[in-house]
């Protein structure tokens, strides 16, 4: 059986400040309940995953904590306006806060996300060049989805726009697998189209009124 390594961290922001893009993506549904069905969604994949131990969703909006304990997450309070890069930080140190860890910082809009597709990233950030930070480019290239770290070095997040430039300016290493659900982040309505053609978790698929694979694999 594979051993659960890794703890996750999953900065979500508050639902009426989140995803702005993607106002309006659909209509006549609210946008908090969008924006918290693609966390929902994201969290339950990353608990799924056989990579990972814990989860901790770095959080100010009670639905976000509530939904995130639910799941058998750890919902930690953000500071309000410090940003996502703060928010990975914080995550990072309570990640770490018992000592020897590894961690992974990952964004909260991927609601096609396979358990499996995650493990397979995580495993390869293990490999290779010891002591490096390893990232996942978004879909285009030029976004993170995901930054890793190795015990004892720092997560130090560069997420926004250009991340994939920024993380690999920092010393951190791209990690090129072809994992199209982990790739597949939504900021737009086009966005969100493509994550449904790859498959909708279930709170996004309800949300979306899309109907789901018959499997929802991995």
């Amino acid at each position: 059986m594979r051993q659960r390594t890794w703890t996750v961290v999953v900065p979500v922001k508050r639902l009426g400040a989140a995803k702005s893009r993607l106002r309006g993506a659909l209509s006549g549904v609210p946008h908090e309940e969008l924006a918290l069905a693609l966390a929902a969604d994201t969290v339950a994949a990353v608990r799924a995953c056989p990579a990972v131990a814990a989860v901790v969703v770095v959080t100010d909006d009670p639905l976000v904590a509530a939904m995130a304990d639910a799941a058998g997450a750890r919902a930690v309070p953000d500071a309000p306006g410090a940003g996502l890069n703060a928010a990975f930080r914080h995550g990072a140190e309570v990640a770490t806060a018992g000592g020897w860890a590894w961690v992974a910082g990952l964004t909260a809009d991927l609601p096609a996300l396979r358990p499996a597709e995650l493990a397979a990233a995580l495993d390869a950030a293990t490999a290779g060049i010891p002591g490096v930070r390893r990232f996942v480019a978004d879909a285009p290239g030029s976004g993170t989805v995901l930054l890793a770290a190795p015990p004892g070095v720092p997560l130090d997040p560069r997420f926004g726009v250009g991340s994939a430039a920024a993380h690999l300016a920092s010393g951190a290493l791209p990690l090129t697998g072809d994992w199209l659900t982990l790739r597949q982040d939504v900021d737009t309505a086009a966005d969100l189209a493509a994550a449904a053609r790859l498959g909708l978790g279930p709170r996004t698929a309800a949300v979306a009124r899309v109907d789901r694979p018959a499997a929802h694999p991995g």
